[in-house]
């Protein structure tokens, strides 16, 4: 063939170019659907995201002069569908509905044509949405059922009880509507453990006595006889306990509407320097590979090649330059990540807020109000590293005090919204 003869001329090229852009587009659509069907299990974590607010110290410091409350909660249905759902990934939603069904379809079984699949998928999100319209968010916040506390010795802490709960309420009051974030549902309740017996709620905060209240959870589910023979291992790698997350949209709102909510929260500094002393103190398969060596590589000078292939030996104020760092090496962590960030606690309205200070007194008070077994104690022991003391104030200060009065300074403000939140005492800086 003559290579003139195998010019195509321009109305060949237009059919060929638009062939080939309706087929690129259908491919396109049916991948998004494929990737979406294949990720169904996977949860959003973007830990950059500022939560649960943006504020100024200024604005902040008016909580402690009484200045007027504003309501924590827009009026414009459009906004709370906002807040609930990430508008660019509500098809995270519809997938997490129909998980179960979905979970051992192949690729090669799907027969619906993709641009049903999505037209489809649009008519759910209206649906979904509707929902959100009603649905009143964040919870209001709800009064302690005592019918099953049995004597009076719960008195004090009780009131102490309230104080904190009015108190977490109050703040919310003032300041919640600030630079309200856009927070994937899921993605809010991914850190509540569900107990469905006693209808409990439980928000882990690492190295607030989270361990042993997994222990507990898995006794109250029948799990486990009892809390004090449950290995650390089984406890946070066992995959025993339910998560909020796994269910779908109605169990989620369900829970949170009748079920009881706990949060345990610990002083932001003192847990701040529990989470380096186990993480980085002793051997550790994880956290000296994967932060230990970035952090030594970016915040120690002339590290010696040891230290750079283990990632051992981190010291305190290179762990404080990584976490006060906006580009760190490597991200965040739930063991160091602010409680504000952990269990939203201006979103989702706990009825009990329990301190590590006052754990054991709190721990079974709460077990009292939710009719555990009355044999049921929470346990006191420490989970690992036995031999150390524990991370109190003293212990607190020896590590502070190797740093800048800057950057004592600097973790105070990284932790800001949690001592306020939770009405901690400004530490000594």
């Amino acid at each position: 063939m003559h290579p003139s003869e195998m010019v195509m001329n321009p109305k060949q090229v237009f059919l060929s170019v638009l062939i080939f852009g309706v087929a690129g587009l259908l491919l396109f659509m049916y991948l998004q659907v494929w990737i979406e069907e294949q990720h169904t299990g996977w949860r959003s974590v973007n830990y950059l995201q500022p939560v649960p607010r943006i504020m100024t110290r200024e604005k902040i410091q008016e909580h402690n002069t009484n200045q007027n409350p504003k309501y924590h909660m827009p009026e414009d249905p459009k906004k709370r569908e906002t807040l609930l759902l990430n508008s660019e990934r509500s098809t995270r939603v519809l997938t997490e509905n129909s998980h179960s069904q979905r979970k051992g379809q192949a690729l090669g079984e799907t027969t619906e044509s993709p641009t049903i699949k999505l037209i489809e998928k649009q008519q759910e999100t209206k649906t979904l949405f509707k929902k959100f319209r009603e649905m009143n968010w964040p919870l209001d916040i709800r009064p302690l059922n005592r019918s099953l506390v049995e004597d009076n010795k719960w008195r004090r802490t009780d009131e102490t009880q309230e104080k904190r709960r009015s108190f977490l309420q109050e703040f919310c009051k003032k300041y919640g509507e600030e630079s309200r974030p856009q927070s994937h549902l899921f993605h809010m309740v991914s850190r509540i453990y569900v107990e469905d017996k006693h209808k409990i709620l439980y928000c882990e905060v690492p190295k607030a006595g989270c361990s042993n209240w997994k222990r507990i959870l898995m006794v109250l589910n029948g799990l486990a006889p009892s809390a004090y023979n449950i290995s650390h291992d089984t406890v946070h790698y066992g995959k025993h306990l339910k998560k909020l997350d796994s269910f779908d949209l109605k169990g989620i709102y369900t829970r949170l509407n009748t079920y009881t909510k706990a949060v345990f929260v610990r002083d932001p500094m003192e847990r701040l320097v529990s989470a380096f002393r186990d993480k980085f103190e002793h051997p550790n398969s994880y956290y000296h590979p994967v932060f230990g060596k970035a952090i030594i590589k970016k915040y120690r000078p002339n590290a010696c090649e040891e230290a750079l292939n283990s990632g051992s030996g981190v010291k305190f104020k290179e762990f404080v330059h990584y976490l006060l760092d906006s580009h760190r090496p490597v991200g965040m962590d739930i063991h160091w990540e602010k409680v504000s960030k952990l269990c939203y606690p201006c979103l989702i309205n706990y009825d009990f807020v329990g301190k590590f200070e006052t754990l054991e007194e709190d721990a079974n008070y709460f077990l009292q109000l939710i009719g555990a077994p009355k044999e049921l104690k929470f346990p006191n022991f420490k989970d690992r590293h036995s031999s150390d003391e524990r991370t109190n104030t003293q212990v607190v200060r020896q590590y502070l005090k190797d740093l800048t009065r800057t950057e004592r300074q600097l973790i105070y403000d990284f932790y800001y919204l949690d001592y306020l939140m939770f009405n901690y005492t400004t530490p000594f800086l």
